[in-house]
């Protein structure tokens, strides 16, 4: 019970409706190790022809690492995640499989806007290096409807806020809806911020509806 009212009134409540959530994970340093060692030499032979990005700009590699053995311990921790997920979701007969996984390398200055992930139902990032400056991602209020009336506040909260920014460093792990708009702020940093996203969707769907759109 929350009290929100004032004496006129004999009970009052806050009715928290239609939550939305970011999971966030910590992976076990002997597992990230292990990840570690195989994604970041194999994305190190990737980008040896690719040459160095444009001032401000990142690299992103194709979107179907998933498939290369070097990530098949990520993937299986990615899994391990998704299986939960849908468990605290109470999703039944939800056999679902990646749809995409790519890399990003952010150099300083490199930014990316907010933007969603259409035609899969879960995405994430996993972080791979992340530094002072190159350690946060921002999610937006998905309700658009919000922004017609924007009255000045006291005190900015979790109740008011249009934009939740989550810190991450090495070894953490997201997953949201893919429906979330996010997006991540330029590098502030003079290292190069690694991570590897993704995409989840249910079987049944993947075949024709959910590669990626880019």
């Amino acid at each position: 019970m929350v009290e929100t009212f004032g004496a006129d009134f004999e009970a009052s409540d806050v009715l928290r409706l239609f939550p939305t959530f970011v999971w966030k994970a910590q992976v076990a340093s002997g597992v990230r190790q292990e990840i570690e060692d195989d994604v970041l030499a194999k994305l190190d032979e990737m980008r040896r022809d690719a040459g160095a990005p444009a001032p401000g700009h990142g690299w992103q590699s194709k979107q179907d690492l998933h498939h290369l053995d070097e990530f098949q311990r990520l993937v299986a921790c990615i899994h391990d995640a998704a299986e939960s997920v849908l468990e605290f979701l109470k999703i039944g007969d939800g056999a679902f499989e990646i749809t995409g996984l790519w890399a990003n390398f952010n150099p300083k200055g490199a930014a990316h806007p907010v933007h969603s992930h259409p035609n899969n139902f879960l995405s994430g990032v996993y972080y791979l290096r992340t530094h002072d400056g190159a350690d946060t991602v921002s999610f937006h209020d998905p309700r658009p409807q919000t922004g017609i009336i924007r009255p000045p506040v006291t005190e900015l909260t979790a109740e008011n806020t249009d934009q939740v920014v989550v810190k991450v460093e090495d070894g953490s792990l997201l997953m949201f809806p893919s429906w979330l708009p996010h997006s991540v702020d330029a590098s502030g940093s003079d290292e190069t911020r690694v991570s590897v996203s993704f995409n989840l969707m249910f079987s049944a769907f993947t075949e024709k509806m959910s590669k990626p759109l880019w």
